[in-house]
């Protein structure tokens, strides 16, 4: 979970900046959330906003220091917003114990709307009965009974909204509630005059305020409803984290698991080192390495994969996993918020506040909707009262609005009277049947929706502007070394050049060295050489004044001798010279797909280390899917092309779309030649997340396999939690998926207040007769608002 401020390090020339997450409640509609960004941006201090009707938070960027967070939380209540902020909790408990009050929040407000819309629903039913049956009970059919009904449900179910619409209006930010008060309002007001003032002659409506009321409640019950099916991907997140921990406080004990010194302490105050039991069917608590026992674990909420996984000594466990068949001890190696599960839901829930671009549109309009409508409104009213009844004067003497009333009450009828009502029920509808609602959900539930999922299938989406960017890439990348291999290389040659005067000397000892020199860096191919050593059961010599040089090799000085590994620009930038046999040696290990370690002791070339990495199993058949979604792939490696082009051919990818001997350094300007080039591209860079952060930096889309490292979670844009090569295509065609639910909430978001509002002021009443009703404007704004949600909650029916 993401703290109340998150403190963003950035150069020295740069600010500091820090993130302030408040929980903002009571808003309706899109115009609300660009109300609550106005009142946060006009503080000169803040840097940046953004506010998530979806999930009810604002996130404010600022300098440090600078803002007073409980002061914009009390200036937001103030003005409408019920706003809490989210207390800075260094435990991960009380990090989750925020989510928690936000939850119940909104369920004390969902309670509240349920209680409305079962008072409401009673209204309705009573109103309805007085239309559609000749009651033996005659107060049914009573004008005073119905006025009664609409005077309960304003005063009650109504009361919220009415105020709620007044606040917006007083505050220069009218929302949905304002323009449903002004529909119900002016419908009460009109029938209240005509049951006064009978003489008039104009007809009663007092149960479009009750249908309308009705219909309103049942829609947002309805929607906040779905909001919370959309949302339940994220809170069976947030449930992972585990709430205590058993400490074992003597771990030199030999009865680890079984002892009888176990203390239970909450999760959040276990420190890093300290040796805890988990027993089967608990949660692990924190990030930790078995010490002691074996079993199985279940990591499918952190990975999606469904089958445990064995754990055994030496082997990491994360917090939150679930502990299936054995008691085992671990040493905890990260804790609170900088365990993985932590991790991800503050990366999920960050991920949710992130708007698309295209979302842009929808803001823009959103704040000058409801004047739109209010103005349509009126014109709608002039026009039909000064013009079109005049010109459609059969309209006018027919009284064709099909509303429900009581003109028996009222015999007499006046052409002007039923001008002015037919005039003010179109000018009604149009208030009613408007939308902003719609503008303002098309984006954040499909975000809340398609994040959600992909956590739950280890696929971590960063936000709506990633969604958007997947949508538009056409080449993808991979870097080659850990990402199309295993990342499991082992040493295959080591071979002693005859030229060299010290051959027959260090023929067994080229190996030692070399594993000497590769204990000061941490690489795959630094891994293969050690395990070459110990295999062969050499002892390592000592190594000091170690110098790294990443993609190009590293040095050492073992036993009083400089000895270098590296590749041929290594050694030359040394002044080292390469024979003609060695290059020869070299080439046929490179071309048979093997990368070359060349090795240099005292400024002589000694021998060469060969060392073979395996393609994963699913490679090939994600390069070939990827090409089939009409994506081209490139491999980018700091290898020989050689040895590059000998995995290419493996993979069925062409000399033109290989790039080798790239060092990480320059992988980004590789990266950035795509985007400038004749094709500017948009890129897409798979890599683990090592080596490769600046490119997956300067990509379009950077997608890490998550390797455990910090510097993965930082630099790209989606993470796949399992390592799996599959899940690049899986992670594309999510992110694919999630935007086109967000194109499609967004049109017909546009495309019913395009159509509703034109249909409401009656553009169809003079040639079919056909018009909208303030009710069923009412029902139809429900629908919009919810349609919108539930075609976002489908994606969870995402399949491929």
């Amino acid at each position: 979970m993401q703290l109340l401020k998150e403190t963003q390090l950035t150069p020295e020339s740069t600010p500091v900046t820090e993130k302030i997450i408040l929980d903002v409640g009571g808003m309706k509609c899109a115009g609300c959330v660009i109300a609550v960004e106005k009142q946060l941006i006009q503080h000169p201090e803040v840097k940046n906003v953004c506010v998530n009707l979806a999930t009810e938070v604002a996130v404010v960027e600022a300098e440090v220091g600078t803002l007073d967070a409980d002061a914009l939380a009390k200036a937001l209540t103030a003005t409408g917003f019920p706003t809490q902020t989210r207390k800075a909790n260094t435990t991960l408990a009380g990090q989750k114990s925020a989510l928690e009050d936000s939850a119940t929040r909104q369920q004390r407000e969902m309670q509240a709307v349920i209680r409305q819309l079962v008072i409401a629903g009673v209204l309705l039913v009573f109103s309805g009965i007085g239309h559609f049956t000749d009651t033996i009970i005659p107060i049914l059919n009573n004008i005073w009974f119905h006025c009664g009904l609409a005077t309960v449900a304003l005063l009650i179910p109504g009361r919220p909204i009415l105020i709620d619409g007044w606040l917006g209006w007083r505050r220069g930010a009218p929302n949905m509630n304002t323009l449903v008060s002004l529909g119900t309002m002016t419908a009460y007001t009109a029938s209240l005059i005509a049951l006064l003032f009978p003489q008039m002659g104009w007809e009663c409506f007092f149960d479009e305020p009750v249908m309308m009321l009705g219909f309103i409640l049942l829609g947002r019950t309805l929607e906040k409803q779905a909001r919370g099916r959309a949302a339940s991907a994220f809170r069976q997140l947030l449930a992972l984290q585990p709430q205590t921990a058993r400490l074992i406080p003597n771990p030199d004990s030999e009865k680890l698991v079984a002892g009888a010194n176990i203390v239970e302490i909450p999760a959040e105050q276990v420190r890093v080192g300290e040796w805890l039991q988990v027993l089967p069917g608990d949660k692990i608590p924190v990030d930790g390495e078995v010490r002691f026992g074996q079993t199985t674990v279940d990591e499918s909420m952190l990975t999606g994969e469904a089958v445990p996984v064995i754990k055994q000594l030496g082997d990491g466990v994360a917090a939150g996993t679930i502990n299936q068949s054995g008691a085992i001890a671990i040493q905890a190696t990260r804790t609170g918020n900088d365990t993985t599960v932590a991790q991800i839901v503050a990366l999920v829930e960050a991920a949710q506040t992130r708007k698309a671009p295209v979302q842009k549109l929808a803001d823009t309009v959103s704040g000058y909707f409801t004047y739109g409508v209010l103005t349509a409104s009126l014109f709608t009213f002039l026009f039909w009262y000064f013009f079109g009844t005049h010109i459609w004067p059969d309209i006018t003497i027919s009284s064709s609005i099909e509303m429900v009333n009581h003109s028996a009450h009222h015999p007499t009828s006046n052409t002007e009277y039923s001008s002015l009502l037919i005039s003010l029920k179109l000018a009604i509808a149009v208030m009613v049947v408007a939308c902003p609602c719609a503008l303002g959900l098309a984006t954040p539930t499909a975000i809340l929706v398609g994040t959600g999922m992909g956590a739950e299938q280890g696929l971590l989406i960063k936000g709506g502007d990633v969604l958007e960017r997947v949508h538009q890439l056409d080449t993808v990348v991979f870097d080659k070394t850990g990402t199309l291999t295993t990342g499991k290389p082992i040493v295959t040659d080591c071979l002693v050049l005859a030229e060299s005067p010290t051959s027959e000397k260090f023929s067994p000892s080229l190996l030692q060295l070399a594993a000497a020199v590769e204990s000061g860096t941490y690489h795959p191919l630094a891994t293969a050489i050690h395990q070459a050593a110990k295999q062969q059961n050499l002892s390592i010599p000592h190594a000091v004044d170690f110098h790294t040089e990443p993609g190009m090799g590293v040095s050492a000085i073992v036993e009083g001798k400089t000895v270098l590994l590296g590749n041929w620009e290594w050694l030359n930038w040394h002044g080292i010279n390469l024979s003609e046999t060695a290059q020869e040696q070299a080439q046929k290990m490179a071309t048979s797909g093997k990368t070359v370690i060349n090795v240099a002791i005292d400024g002589t070339l000694a021998g060469l280390i060969a060392v073979s990495d395996t393609l994963r199993p699913d490679a090939k058949a994600t390069v070939e899917k990827l090409r089939q979604m009409g994506l081209r792939v490139m491999l980018l490696s700091g290898d020989r092309l050689e040895a590059v082009s000998a995995l290419a051919e493996q993979l069925g990818i062409n000399n033109t779309n290989i790039m080798a001997g790239i060092p990480p350094a320059k992988k980004a300007e590789a990266i950035q030649s795509l985007q400038t080039g004749q094709n500017q591209s948009i890129v897409a860079m798979i890599g683990d997340g090592i080596n490769d952060a600046p490119a997956l930096s300067q990509a379009d889309v950077g997608i890490a396999l998550h390797s455990g490292t910090d510097v993965a979670m930082e630099t790209a844009a989606i993470i796949l939690m399992r390592d799996n090569l599959n899940d690049v295509i899986e992670s594309i065609l999510l992110s694919r998926a999630t935007f086109n639910k967000i194109r499609q909430n967004l049109f017909w978001a546009f495309a019913y207040n395009t159509i509703g509002i034109p249909l409401a002021a009656g553009t169809l009443l003079p040639s079919l007769g056909f018009i909208l009703s303030p009710s069923s404007a009412a029902a139809l704004m429900a629908f919009s608002s919810l349609s919108v949600v539930t075609n976002s909650v489908l994606l969870r029916r995402f399949a491929h």
